[in-house]
This record gives C-alpha cells, structure tokens and sequence, in this order.
C-alpha cells in the first residue's frame, strides 16, 4: 500500500516477546511487525500491507513495556477505534495501549530521544515458574556492587565493537550510553538498566553476560574496561538470553535528529 495520502498515526504498544522473532517483518517467521500491520488492514477493511514504524528494532524474545509505532492509515478513524480495533484484532501478547494523530514527518526512529532498557537476573537456587519468560536465573551468588562498578566503563560515546553481535547491520560500532547500572530488587532479583539512543545487534545481551561473569568473580570490574577498549567480541562474555531483557521506555524529541547512529 502506498504512503500517501491518509492521517499519520502515534501509538504505543507493549509485548510480551516469547513466541514471536522480534520486531521487524521475516518471510519465515511470526514477528511483532507482522502482526500490528495485519490488524492495521483489518480495522481499516483493506488488503495488502499498511506499513508500521517502530522506534527500533527488537530481537527475537525481547520484551516491551513501551514502545512507539507510527503508521499512516487510508480512512478515517477516532483513536478510541484505532485502539479499540487493533486490539481485538491483535493477539493477547501484543496490546496497543494508546494512539493519538501526530504530523506528517513523524518517524519514531528519527525522533527518539533516549531509550531504557532493563535485563531481570534472578539470582538464587530454585527457578520461578511464574519468571522464567522475563529472568535469567543465574543460581551462582552475584557480586551487584562489582557489577555496578563494572558497569560504569559501559558510559559514554565509545566504539562498542566487542559488544556487538555478529551480523550486525549497524554502519558504526560507535554508540553513546547515558546510563548504566545494576541493583538488587525484590524477591531475589537483579536488573541492570541501560539509557541511550540505540544500542548494536545483541549489545546489551553480551554486556550483561559480561557484567554477570564479573559478578561471579571470573573477571574483575576493570577488566570490562580492557574489554571495550580491545574492540574485539571474543574479549567479552556471552550474550545473555533474549528473555530477560525489556523495552521500559522510548522518550521522544520535539522533532527529527539531525544525524542517525544507525
């Protein structure tokens, strides 16, 4: 379907990301993607695709609390309708939680401003059968105050290529975190949380296994230091399952970015 013409659309959505391939569109699996731009056809009663852009992409897995999805729509629509179709057409692991018009150039890639990511760590013997979609269970001890400390080498506008996956399409390993640090939660858990813009294929997945490596003592918190610098994957941990990590937040700028990291 053509872009042209029609109402610009905000939304926000949440996920759970277990049974689906990530975000964008793949020929040979269900994703994210795929199944918003379906229930877009359908509240509108038109075939063939109706495009959907989301802020960035996630991995296969991955969870969102929040994330922000523009599309163009060909009729005419109240945003209690948009929000009331989609859902019904939606499965109940993907739920749009608001939408509202917005201007024509809106593009959530192009005007975000800072994302939060969140990875849950369950650190103790026994599993918890109502978590084990959202954690990683980790049953050796964790050191959190080495993790955090570790951690603090993760800020900044830094070459990340010994974080980033193989693979990965991004035209610079080059990326700036605002935030990162890891604390203890309720009922046995940890999280480690990550401010920034974007982040490289699997980025935040390999500095986790790497902060937990430095938490079970195999690596001391100024080795992920050497690690950043050396630019090279095979320096740092393993990348840490897709299951515990969450989309919190997306905040948005007041217009497009001047330059893209992508």
């Amino acid at each position: 379907m053509s872009n042209s013409g029609g109402q610009m659309w905000r939304a926000t959505f949440a996920w759970r990301g277990t049974q689906y391939a990530g975000w964008q569109l793949q020929s040979n699996a269900e994703t994210i993607q795929a199944r918003i731009e379906s229930a877009l056809s359908a509240i509108c009663g038109v075939e063939g695709r109706i495009p959907a852009q989301a802020s960035g992409r996630t991995d296969a897995g991955v969870h969102a609390e929040m994330q922000i999805v523009s599309f163009r729509l060909p009729v005419d629509r109240l945003p209690r309708q948009v929000v009331a179709g989609l859902n019904y057409h939606l499965p109940d692991d993907i739920v749009c939680l608001g939408v509202e018009k917005t201007v024509e150039n809106f593009s959530p890639r192009q005007w975000t401003k800072e994302k939060l990511y969140r990875y849950r760590i369950l650190n103790r013997g026994p599993i918890c059968p109502f978590r084990s979609d959202y954690v990683w269970h980790v049953h050796q001890p964790l050191d959190v105050a080495s993790m955090h400390q570790a951690a603090a080498h993760l800020i900044g506008q830094h070459d990340y290529s010994s974080f980033r996956a193989a693979g990965c399409s991004a035209s610079t390993p080059v990326r700036r975190i605002l935030d990162a640090r890891v604390y203890s939660r309720e009922d046995d858990e940890l999280a480690v949380d990550f401010v920034g813009h974007g982040f490289l294929r699997h980025q935040i997945r390999i500095m986790v296994g790497t902060l937990v490596d430095v938490g079970a003592g195999k690596l001391s918190a100024d080795r992920v230091l050497e690690i950043r610098e050396a630019r090279d994957r095979r320096s740092a941990g393993s990348t840490a399952p897709a299951k515990g990590l969450v989309l919190v937040r997306v905040d948005l700028l007041t217009g497009p970015r001047q330059y893209d990291e992508d």
